[in-house]
């Protein structure tokens, strides 16, 4: 068995791993090349991801296109591997039943692996309390018909390069909104949404808080602030809340966007915030424009990963000798999809006789 969980269809290699690292530095979508790759932080990886190429659903006649998913577990690897297995496998039923590719479809999966992991912390409830304070983050495009559709919920990212005519430099445009407390609009949207709770957000050790407790504020799982069956024992104390809630506080909604791909787009970029809190956009955009495409995910995390040694005044060198689990105080698990855009694939002259799925992660931290 190869280290990791991760597979390819119809010959494509399995990817490498360099101590903490899985990558995969070079393979083809239906639309142009991708690259990936993952790096352990965390004592059990949390990170999940994947990039699906070919039939989008789950009849035969299509549609035909990409999707890719970053999915930024907290609490225990349970949910972000709970929707890796999943989302997918939901995401291509509801195309069938709609006969095509939307926005509403990628809503529906998402809710419906917010139900069925929620139906899993209940059946769990009484031996593995702990599952009601396991949740993720959930980042998936897909590149369809030539349009981007985008589905967040938390706070990963995807970054857009589009080169300008006339200009050297490919300029960095986000295309995902973030639902992280550090921001007011975040803020903001929570007090409305709880207008007689005065502590829905605060302030704990210079770090905006949704009850004192997370820091995003939509995710897949995360039972115990959904649901206030969940917050009461046998649910650790750090986790129950002091005031019963009526109504959920966190929510597996995602913010939806449709993005009509230009030829002047060249690539993109899908990471966890784990990269995002090393790279501006700018940065690594401009690294993916100016280095060679194979192994271009591996070059951003580790250029991430040399930034936060800095930080801490220590080489590179030495950081990567550090542990899982220990090398969480230096970094967060950090997960990158590298996506170029081939504009003559993407107006329909693309081949669809080669389907592919990979996934990052899974059980690395196991079987190293």
């Amino acid at each position: 068995m190869s280290l990791g969980t991760f597979f390819f269809i119809r010959g494509e290699s399995r990817g490498c791993l360099d101590g903490l690292l899985w990558y995969k530095d070079m393979g083809q979508h239906v639309y142009g090349d991708f690259s990936m790759a993952v790096v352990q932080a965390n004592s059990l990886l949390e990170d999940q991801s994947q990039l699906e190429s070919g039939l989008l659903s789950s009849s035969s006649s299509g549609p035909y296109g990409t999707f890719i998913g970053v999915y930024d577990g907290h609490g225990g690897p349970e949910a972000s591997s709970f929707i890796n297995n999943n989302l997918f496998c939901n995401f291509k039923s509801f195309v069938s039943e709609n006969q095509e590719m939307s926005t509403n479809v990628l809503r529906k999966a998402f809710l419906a692996t917010e139900d069925k992991f929620l139906s899993l912390v209940r059946k769990q409830w009484l031996v593995k309390p702990q599952m009601a304070s396991v949740g993720s983050c959930c980042l998936t495009g897909v590149i369809c018909n030539g349009l981007l559709y985008i589905a967040n919920a938390g706070d990963s990212r995807v970054v857009l390069g589009r080169s300008v005519r006339g200009a050297k430099e490919v300029i960095a445009m986000q295309l995902s909104t973030e639902h992280n407390a550090s921001f007011d609009a975040v803020r903001d949207e929570l007090r409305s949404l709880h207008p007689n709770d005065p502590q829905i957000v605060v302030m704990k050790h210079k770090v905006w808080r949704v009850k004192g407790l997370i820091q995003i504020s939509r995710s897949i799982g995360d039972a115990y602030l959904k649901k206030a069956e969940f917050n009461e024992e046998p649910l650790l104390p750090k986790f129950r809340l002091h005031e019963p809630f009526r109504k959920p506080i966190l929510s597996a909604e995602p913010s939806l966007l449709v993005h009509k791909l230009h030829p002047d787009d060249q690539f993109l970029i899908f990471a966890s915030d784990g990269l995002w809190e090393h790279l501006s956009n700018q940065q690594a955009v401009r690294i993916v424009q100016t280095s060679t495409r194979n192994g271009i995910a591996r070059r951003l995390v580790k250029t991430a990963l040399k930034e936060a040694a800095q930080k801490r005044e220590m080489r590179y060198s030495d950081l990567n000798k550090i542990d899982r689990g220990v090398r969480r105080h230096f970094h967060d698990d950090i997960t990158v999809i590298v996506v170029f855009l081939d504009p003559h694939l993407i107006n329909g002259s693309s081949c669809y006789n080669s389907p592919m799925s990979i996934k990052g992660g899974g059980r690395l931290a196991s079987l190293c």
